[in-house]
């Protein structure tokens, strides 16, 4: 018995030893289990990196016009609107202002295409300019592609130019975008607003726009999608300024039918003429529409209205009536009374039909009295002046004129407060950027988005040049870009620029003075001359006397360096132009451009 138990003792001893040692075993692996687990619980995950994306604004802030701005995101590059403006007073013989192309260029093999908000000058003027030099594919509503085709074919750059229909409500790709386009209400039938959805967040940008329950043609803004786009999450609203200084509502356009029909049943027995923006086809329908009703022949005067409204009706945005457009070169063969002229020049433009008209330069149209003349559109800031003085000449031969403020004869194509107010809320964005507008309307437009409730530090205003990175993090301004104005002049695209307009504006002001004289070839001194040539300076013929003083003048320089072996043209032009600029101070308190022409004999 004892044997059995000691062996008893034996075996369990040694399976205890066994189990005992299997159980730390386990133990060990438990407490390594245990360990890596802590080990994962403690470590902390990398931070994704939330991708940025990059603005740059080459036109349409501080200025009016010229709308063009630049996205980019993970290396790709697109480009939104490509616009002119009309030249300021200041810009003497410029026919257009354009962006500075030099930064897309420089970026060239990055640019994924263009989008286009609607065909109006200020975001479609550029683009023929831009694919002179690179051929991007560029994206828009039927109008505005067909607007933008037809502006390319003047240029001779259709057959190889990449047009694009995307119909609103739809959407593009291009690279790590994706263009949708909104609906919205403005002056032309398919405008749009633009939302980009990139890996760094959706941004939306406004276009040009308007609330209009009763749009005349088309249908109402697309309310729901900005309010879809809010409630998914808006990084960033860049958002247009044109009317941020005017409070309320813009008027609906139905106010402009009315108002015309209760004008062609005053003027029943006059012809009347109606200037209005080439690209407003809206308007220009209704204004049939009323010609129609009250039985008249309508006829299209200029250039630019003629080829805006082909377009538009070949596509079907324009509903002309069988019969009623007759061509300006038969308008005498009616009596006045059954006519109506649709015209360009609203903005007074200097070389537009309705400026020669007032001047008495048009081959076709003489006006006076008798004439009804309707000017459907507000002056855009700056052009008030040029647009009152066609109104006086227009008064001065008889005419009868109605213009801003008398009757309801246009309504803007822009939102006014309430309405940018109700388009801030829905989209609802982080970031908010006032965008198209002098500095006044995007400071307005600043203040409603801080209104509502957006903070200061989420809103920037920038200026042409300007460039930012947005974040979900932050918004953080960057280094300018090169940015700016390139002067067309005829044929000529960027050869007139800052020093060539400060000598038309002296030649302006102040007039030109020619010294000519002929030098021997061998010792210098005067052969023949000098003579003197004055150009917008004084009267010759009242004016003999100052112009001998500056004959002798310029003869006593000139001999003055023949003696004493002076023949550097350049020192010797120069001698002559202090010299004679200084008597003629002295004299006249002018201060005419001098320019000495020398000739060797």
């Amino acid at each position: 018995m004892s044997a059995e138990n000691n062996r008893f003792k034996k075996n369990y001893s040694g399976k205890r030893n066994q189990n005992s040692a299997r159980s730390d075993s386990a133990k060990r692996l438990s407490n390594k289990k245990t360990a890596n687990k802590s080990l994962k619980r403690t470590t902390k995950p990398k931070k994704k990196t939330i991708p940025s994306i990059k603005v740059a604004f080459l036109g349409g802030l501080n200025e009016i016009g010229k709308n063009i701005t630049l996205f980019e995101c993970e290396g790709d590059i697109i480009l939104l609107d490509c616009g002119m403006a009309f030249p300021d007073g200041d810009m003497l013989g410029v026919d257009l202002v354009i962006p500075d192309f030099s930064y897309i260029e420089q970026n060239i093999d990055r640019v994924k295409g263009m989008v286009v908000t609607h065909g109006h000058e200020d975001h479609i003027g550029g683009i023929p300019f831009l694919l002179s030099k690179m051929n991007i594919p560029i994206y828009g509503t039927p109008l505005t592609i067909g607007l933008i085709g037809n502006k390319l074919k003047e240029h001779n750059l259709f057959n190889s130019a990449k047009l694009n229909v995307i119909k609103a409500g739809g959407s593009v790709k291009l690279g790590c975008f994706k263009a949708e386009f909104i609906r919205v209400n403005h002056s032309i039938p398919d405008s749009v607003a633009i939302a980009l959805h990139t890996p760094a967040g959706v941004v939306v940008h406004s276009g040009d726009f308007k609330i209009d329950c009763t749009p005349f043609v088309g249908e109402m803004i697309d309310l729901h999608s900005f309010a879809r786009l809010g409630n998914e999450g808006v990084l960033a609203f860049l958002c247009e300024s044109t009317n941020a200084d005017r409070p309320g509502y813009t008027a609906t356009e139905q106010t402009v039918t009315a108002s015309l029909d209760k004008l062609f049943n005053d003027a029943s027995k006059h012809r009347i003429i109606i200037a209005t923006f080439a690209s407003n086809v809206n308007r220009v329908q209704q204004i049939i529409d009323v010609a129609f009703k009250y039985k008249r022949k309508v006829a299209f005067s200029g250039r630019s209205m003629v080829n805006y409204m082909s377009v538009a009706e070949e596509l079907g945005y324009l509903k002309v009536p069988k019969n009623i457009i007759i061509d300006i070169d038969m308008l005498e063969r009616y009596p006045r009374e059954q006519v109506v002229l649709i015209t360009t020049g609203s903005q007074g433009e200097p070389m537009s039909a309705l400026s020669r008209m007032a001047y008495s330069d048009h081959r076709k149209v003489m006006v006076g009295d008798g004439d009804f003349i309707i000017i459907s559109a507000n002056p855009i800031p700056g052009n008030e002046k040029s647009v009152g003085n066609v109104i006086d000449e227009l008064l001065k031969r008889g005419c009868k004129v109605i213009y801003e403020g008398m009757y309801d004869v246009h309504v803007s194509g822009h939102a006014c407060q309430e309405e940018l107010k109700i388009l801030q809320k829905l989209v609802n964005p982080k970031y908010f950027i006032p965008v198209h507008g002098e500095q006044k309307h995007l400071r307005k437009n600043a203040e409603l988005a801080e209104l509502l409730g957006i903070e200061k530090k989420n809103i920037y205003i920038g200026d042409i040049g300007s460039q930012i990175e947005i974040n979900e993090e932050y918004i953080k301004e960057l280094p300018p870009v090169h940015a700016g104005k390139v002067f067309v002049d005829g044929l000529g695209v960027g050869d007139v620029g800052s020093i060539v307009l400060r000598d038309r504006k002296h030649l302006a002001q102040d007039g030109l003075i020619i010294i000519v004289a002929s030098l021997d070839v061998y010792d210098g001194h005067v052969i023949s001359g000098p003579d003197i040539v004055s150009r917008g300076f004084v009267y010759v013929r009242e004016s003999e006397e100052l112009l001998d003083e500056i004959r002798s003048d310029a003869l006593r320089i000139l001999e003055d360096c023949a003696d004493h072996n002076i023949h550097e043209w350049g020192t010797i032009k120069n001698r002559i132009k202090d010299e004679v600029s200084r008597l003629i101070t002295q004299k006249t308190r002018r201060s005419p451009m001098i320019l000495p022409i020398l000739q060797e004999v």
